[in-house]
């Protein structure tokens, strides 16, 4: 009887040995498959996240000019040019006429010479001067005012406003008649100087 005892109690260790191993290997198996399914699901969201950033990779945006800006902007720039031009022509033909004034000489006047009284050829004399109101150093330094004035300072509009100031120039012989006065001559390389030293402080390269 307690053979028995011993040999049932054996068999159902046994029993209970073996349906606890194939439990275990079968939480195994079903750990396992959840692992292998995680590694799907995390392999699949990785393909899902290239496909995602490849597709953003294709997007591409689309630039549409704004003309009306743009011509606005163009116009703005025309005309300060031609403020420019027109300052330039003045100021160059004020200067020629000032020096004339000091030295007794009006051809700019087709009618012939004139004679000024003494105290407007001092005036003129002193106006001339280098240091004076239209003198080299003054009168190019107000060309270069105006056009850093109208143009806010950009350093790209630099070579737009030294082209401005040598039609005003032109414009100021075309006026006076020929070559404007040596004193007005050496104005303009002043100021030619004056805007190479601008656009070299600006970093630009120019060709003049």
């Amino acid at each position: 009887m307690s053979v028995n005892g011993i040999t049932g109690a054996a068999n159902t260790y046994e029993a209970y040995t073996v349906n606890q191993n194939v439990s275990t290997k079968a939480a195994e198996e079903d750990s396992s498959k959840k692992a292998s399914s995680s590694e799907s699901q995390n392999d699949q969201g990785v393909v899902y996240e290239a496909s995602k950033e490849a597709g953003t990779s294709k997007t591409q945006k689309t630039y549409t000019q704004n003309t009306d800006l743009v011509n606005k902007l163009k116009a703005d720039a025309e005309a300060h040019a031609q403020q420019l031009q027109n300052i330039v022509s003045q100021l160059m033909t004020k200067q020629g006429q000032t020096y004339n004034t000091a030295n007794d000489i009006w051809s700019f006047l087709s009618s012939g010479d004139f004679t000024v009284d003494a105290a407007t050829k001092a005036q003129a004399q002193k106006d001339i001067a280098d240091d004076g109101y239209w003198g080299v150093e003054q009168t190019s330094d107000r060309i270069i005012d105006f056009a850093t004035a109208l143009t806010g300072g950009d350093p790209d509009k630099i070579e737009e406003m030294r082209e401005a100031f040598k039609k005003g120039y032109k414009m100021a012989e075309d006026t006076w008649g020929g070559e404007l006065p040596e004193i007005s001559q050496r104005t303009y390389d002043a100021v030619m100087q004056k805007f190479d030293q601008l656009a070299e402080e600006a970093g630009l390269t120019t060709s003049n």
